[in-house]
């Protein structure tokens, strides 16, 4: 087991129902599912290049979570010197769930809380591999 949190970073998505999922998703993951062995921080830290925002991806097991095919969280964490060890993407999800379609930008309807609750669940799992068997 890992003496810390694995840490899981959503994408910005700003004005985006994909990024919206994301982030949903991971404060469900910290804050409800996973709490005490999930932690998040603000990717924009990322981009600024904040010091401690880097320090904890550097020595953090770290999951990205992308809201679209820029792949900025994976990206900016690869940059800021961590290394991804479990990658989530919100366009997979949407794949395996066709009949889900989340219309809203400002707030999730019905249907993009489906979408970040099935994502928070395998946001979780992917927690639980890295804890128990993360190699950090």
């Amino acid at each position: 087991m890992t003496d810390s949190k694995v840490l899981v970073i959503p994408c910005s998505g700003i004005g985006k129902p994909f990024g919206t999922i994301g982030r949903e998703a991971t404060f469900t993951v910290v804050d409800e599912l996973r709490p005490g062995k999930a932690d998040t921080n603000c990717l924009s830290l990322l981009v600024m290049g904040d010091p401690d925002a880097k320090r904890q991806v550097q020595e953090s097991l770290c999951v990205a979570v992308d809201g679209c095919p820029l792949e900025c969280a994976r990206k900016n964490i690869e940059i800021a010197g961590g290394r991804i060890d479990a990658h989530v993407r919100v366009m997979d999800l949407l794949r395996d769930n066709r009949g889900l379609k989340p219309r809203q930008v400002t707030f999730l309807d019905e249907d993009g809380e489906k979408l970040a609750a099935i994502l928070a669940e395998r946001i979780a799992e992917k927690v639980d591999d890295l804890y128990t068997g993360g190699s950090r």
